[in-house]
């Protein structure tokens, strides 16, 4: 069962570290996401203590219309932790992070959020997710984040045109084994125990994310990987104080550079979601009325089309298709 996404008041986020981590920040909770580019062990180290992958892949509809990609691992009609069905597309991001932030022990949330999965502990996936997505507070918080519409085009009588779909499946260990949870099946993927010494599940996280990669041709970019995992700045914040203590200064400047960085990286989330919440059409429709009243209007549009034209052009020398509309 899926929900029209036009009717369920759903709309569609960015799959951006910023975006999610503002929704765990309104969910009350002490979490971030970050972009993960390599699954090599320094990579995972550097981001520990990591809860779940979330891995975002181009959504290809089939016959049978299930996900096209290797069968992995076995169902887990018993799964014993916290499993949700997506019957809202647009729903997709929020509710993988649902799916992951309802099996992390012991987590510390906001009042709505531990109500939300008291109330639907007990419930099939199915009434599950339709008990999440019916949540208005919820769906409010995930709206917040998704770009206004700027420009509607119905009642012209264009052609509608399909666009790709990316879809959301998260990656986490539960009692002893790593799951793969993703919406739009009907029960979790169990991919096996793992050793707790060593990198844990990470290293059984690995090898299943890295063939799954591998069905993708080579250079392909309709993939990402994000990870969930405690805030960063308290540990560093502490770590300072430790070190300035201990008269550490090659190590005081060693935190300092990730506090830093991590600052900055929380400064231009901040920005990118003000930019995200705003409606720029004023501005453009200021900017257009600035340049046909100084009579430059023309030459600006020229200017666009050929920059246009130009970038089409580059983009089929390299094999790429572009809608040259």
């Amino acid at each position: 069962m899926s929900v029209d996404d036009e009717t369920s008041g759903w709309q569609l986020t960015e799959s951006d570290p910023g975006v999610f981590t503002e929704l765990l920040k309104s969910l009350g909770l002490p979490l971030v996401v970050d972009d993960l580019y390599s699954l090599d062990s320094d990579s995972l180290a550097a981001l520990q203590p990591l809860h779940a992958l979330i891995f975002l892949f181009k959504w290809i509809p089939t016959s049978s219309d299930s996900i096209a990609s290797p069968r992995a691992g076995t169902d887990d009609p018993e799964f014993p932790g916290f499993f949700a069905h997506q019957v809202v597309n647009n729903a997709c991001a929020t509710l993988a992070v649902l799916n992951a932030l309802g099996n992390i022990p012991s987590l510390h949330s906001g009042p709505q959020l531990t109500e939300l999965l008291q109330f639907t502990s007990d419930m099939d996936p199915q009434t599950r997710g339709l008990v999440i997505t019916s949540a208005d507070w919820l769906r409010e918080m995930h709206n917040a984040l998704s770009p206004p519409s700027a420009f509607s085009l119905d009642g012209l009588g264009l052609p509608r045109k399909s666009e790709d779909a990316y879809h959301f499946v998260v990656y986490l260990p539960v009692m002893g084994a790593l799951y793969e949870l993703d919406g739009l099946k009907p029960h979790v993927i169990r991919h096996g125990g793992f050793n707790e010494s060593g990198e844990g599940w990470l290293k059984t996280a690995r090898e299943v994310i890295e063939a799954r990669i591998n069905t993708y041709p080579v250079g392909a970019l309709e993939f990402s990987l994000l990870a969930l995992r405690d805030d960063p700045l308290p540990s560093l914040q502490s770590q300072l104080m430790h070190y300035q203590s201990a008269g550490n200064q090659h190590l005081v400047n060693e935190i300092l550079a990730k506090i830093t960085n991590e600052n900055g990286k929380r400064e231009r989330w901040a920005f990118e979601n003000s930019l995200r919440r705003h409606n720029h059409v004023g501005l453009v429709q200021a900017l257009l009325l600035a340049l046909a009243k100084a009579g430059q209007l023309s030459a600006a549009a020229e200017g666009a089309k050929k920059a246009m034209k130009d970038r089409i052009e580059r983009q089929k020398a390299r094999g790429e298709d572009m809608d040259e509309d």
